[in-house]
């Protein structure tokens, strides 16, 4: 044995305690270290800055035609619309509302509608559209309600006899007959059912229409219904020629007419509310619907129906020149609307007609 105290011995256990204790230090410096790391939460990068460019767009309004610039709206963004665009130039030249400006991408070219985005028309950073002064614009509400109140006030002005309009002795004298007061019946049904449809069943777009084309609407019918009302109110109107049985029988065709026509725009609301525009409106349980298998617009074909049986009804040249007036009108309407939904819904409307079988 030697004994563990000598020289040597020592100092190599003075070498093995120097190392021990310098490796205790490192470890206990690293459990600092991590510590420190860890209380002070994960260590994130630096963020990087995002560079988002927002692209606008200038809008140059220029005049249909003198060609001049009007105005430049500046700062549209791209999702903007032309809606937009023309609340902004109203803004640059308040005596142009939206309603009463037209913008156009060609001097010739149709007029934009409202909803179009302006990226869809952007070639580069600036757009140029072309401005149209419409006039004075309504409502299409305010437009029909105008145009049918009007038939249903004037020809009650010709059913009371007011003296200014009929002598009031021939008036007493003469004794009326029951077809006067089913005419007026008829007739005041026919614009009320008008009436209440514009207000609770029609679906009217946002856009508006000049103001000259309700008056010439207006002039129109309230024309020919002054034109009507003076002759079958008259104290010398003769009755139909048929008598009861031509008077019976229009009748009921012209009630059976307006119900129908009633029930095509409640079908064709009912499929504008209900946004199911992939298919054809088909008929239902309801018989008047069933028009629908033979013609793309029945309620043009019931409402020529209704002044039809009127003039059958009453037997008056005013009320047949009228009821002429609306088929050829009501038929270029029918074919013009065919030529949509032959475009939309063609396996269903292929072999249909427009307005009346066989002819249009």
């Amino acid at each position: 044995r030697q004994n563990p105290r000598t020289p040597e011995r020592s100092r190599d256990l003075a070498a093995d305690g120097g190392a021990l204790s310098m490796s205790h230090n490192d470890s206990r410096s690293f459990f600092n270290l991590s510590q420190l790391v860890l209380s002070a939460g994960q260590i994130k990068p630096s963020p990087a800055l995002k560079h988002s460019k927002i692209t606008y767009f200038e809008v140059e309004i220029v005049d249909v035609q003198s060609k001049k610039q009007i105005c430049i709206v500046d700062k549209v963004p791209p999702a903007s619309t032309i809606l937009d665009v023309k609340h902004k130039f109203h803004k640059a030249c308040p005596q142009w509302y939206p309603s009463r400006v037209g913008l156009q991408l060609e001097r010739n070219g149709p007029f934009l509608k409202d909803s179009i985005s302006i990226q869809s028309l952007a070639v580069s950073s600036i757009v140029t559209l072309y401005f149209t002064d419409l006039g004075q614009q309504v409502g299409w509400t305010t437009f029909f309600l105008t145009e049918y109140t009007g038939p249903l006030l004037i020809y009650l002005l010709f059913y009371i006899r007011l003296s200014t309009i009929y002598d009031q002795v021939e008036s007493r004298k003469n004794f009326r007959h029951p077809v006067v007061h089913l005419a007026c019946f008829c007739h005041c049904l026919h614009y009320i059912r008008h009436l209440l449809e514009t207000l609770f069943v029609h679906k009217f777009s946002e856009g508006h229409t000049p103001l000259k084309n309700m008056i010439k609407g207006c002039a129109f019918y309230w024309g020919f219904t002054s034109w009507i009302a003076y002759y079958i109110n008259h104290p010398r109107y003769t009755p139909p020629s048929f008598g009861h049985k031509q008077v019976s029988y229009a009748a009921l065709a012209f009630l059976m007419c307006e119900a129908g026509n009633h029930f095509i725009n409640v079908a064709l609301a009912h499929q504008t509310n209900s946004g199911n525009r992939t298919c054809f409106p088909s008929p239902t349980y309801n018989p008047f619907t069933w028009l629908f298998l033979l013609v793309s617009c029945p309620n043009y074909t019931y409402e020529a129906g209704s002044w039809i049986s009127f003039t059958v009804m009453t037997q008056t040249l005013p009320a047949g020149i009228f009821a002429f007036l609306m088929v050829i009108q009501m038929s270029l309407w029918a074919q013009k609307k065919h030529k949509l939904y032959l475009k939309r819904f063609y396996p269903e409307v292929r072999r249909k007609a427009a307005m009346i079988p066989i002819i249009f």
